[in-house]
């Protein structure tokens, strides 16, 4: 039987070899970009997110990035984090509510470890809990993170 770390590390794997929302779409209406480096190790995420007429929702989120498998699932399951919300109850996620998910990811990750990221909350996400252990790969999975709340304070 595999173990839950096991689960873990197969679910990053996968959303790094087949990424949610890569491709960054066209410029339309409001939006916002923003481009996050980690220059220790070379890693990088442009986010660009188009919100809804009135600004309030995130109608649409893709990026584009090359880095570790780390940095670009953690891409992958943001995009596919925002997209659930609306697949789920049928509206497009707040602007207060993405920002929120924000400082909870920033928590957990930042806890070393105990504060684990919950797999209702966070869906796939949840897989970077154990990130948190190892300060040199916080920022990796941060950068699509730190880019969402960039482009939140642009758009």
């Amino acid at each position: 039987m595999m173990s839950l770390e096991s689960l873990y590390q197969e679910l990053i794997l996968d959303h790094s070899k087949r990424p949610k929302g890569k491709g960054l779409a066209e410029a339309t209406g409001r939006s916002a970009l923003s481009h996050q480096r980690n220059p220790i190790c070379g890693d990088e995420v442009t986010l660009q997110v188009r919100l809804n007429d009135d600004g309030n929702a995130i109608r649409d989120i893709t990026w584009d990035g090359a880095g570790c498998s780390i940095s670009q699932a953690s891409a992958s399951m943001l995009v596919a984090l925002v997209d659930e919300e609306r697949e789920i109850s049928g509206e497009a996620m707040s602007v207060a509510d993405a920002r929120a998910l924000v400082e909870k990811f920033r928590e957990a990750l930042r806890s070393r470890g105990s504060i684990p990221l919950d797999e209702e909350t966070f869906g796939d996400a949840a897989a970077l809990s154990g990130v948190s252990k190892y300060t040199a790969r916080v920022k990796c999975a941060m950068l699509a993170w730190v880019a969402l709340e960039d482009t939140l304070a642009r758009a």
